[in-house]
């Protein structure tokens, strides 16, 4: 018999199959998203959250295995750092691959995380390992910690709204830009330098 989380993550899996968009917690604060290769559904998403086009979406993956549908000539500092710091807080910028224009906007490079939640975890491998995923509140505005600041902030906008309690860091990823050398932090998050630092300056 299947469980109601069973049941909530192939409703929102079937959701964003059809180009819909779903809310649900990741380990830092809720993320809403919808299916990368559906252009139209990536609109939809920047409409939401009242983005600015000329900011590109994170996708967030089900395992290291997914990189590769997104992204391509990954540094082999990737592995390492995928390996020490993944499932977590750290989102790495890397070339894109094969991606609309809509989630890179425009660019080359793409942001990709794996999150450590299991409720996000179900939903990015139910689905098929790649959902273009930015925090669940209109932009500018702090980010949703909780599905009931997701439904007042975003209200019926969302399709589904994936509910796992408070997230338990409510700080954003760090963001590490592996297109550039030395590597960069463009968004300083959960994830300090210090503990970074071994791995950029010592890739091997």
């Amino acid at each position: 018999m299947c469980s109601i989380e069973d049941i909530s993550i192939d409703q929102a899996t079937a959701t964003l199959r059809c180009g819909g968009v779903v809310a649900f917690p990741t380990d830092t604060v809720y993320g809403v998203g919808t299916d990368p290769f559906q252009p139209e559904a990536v609109r939809k998403l920047y409409q939401i959250k009242g983005r600015p086009m000329d900011k590109p979406i994170p996708i967030l993956v089900g395992s290291v295995d997914d990189v590769p549908r997104v992204a391509q000539d990954l540094p082999p500092m990737f592995n390492q750092l995928a390996e020490r710091f993944w499932p977590g807080g750290l989102t790495l910028i890397v070339r894109a691959k094969t991606l609309p224009s809509e989630v890179t906007a425009g660019g080359d490079t793409v942001g990709v995380r794996m999150p450590d939640h299991p409720i996000a975890l179900a939903l990015l491998q139910r689905f098929g390992g790649a959902i273009a995923t930015t925090s669940a509140n209109r932009s500018d505005e702090p980010p949703a910690t909780s599905a009931a600041e997701v439904r007042s902030e975003l209200g019926e906008l969302v399709d589904i709204v994936l509910d796992g309690g408070e997230t338990v860091t409510r700080v954003a990823s760090t963001v590490l830009d592996l297109t550039v050398s030395p590597p960069h932090i463009l968004r300083q998050g959960g994830i300090l330098m210090n503990q970074l630092a071994p791995v950029i300056h010592h890739p091997d």
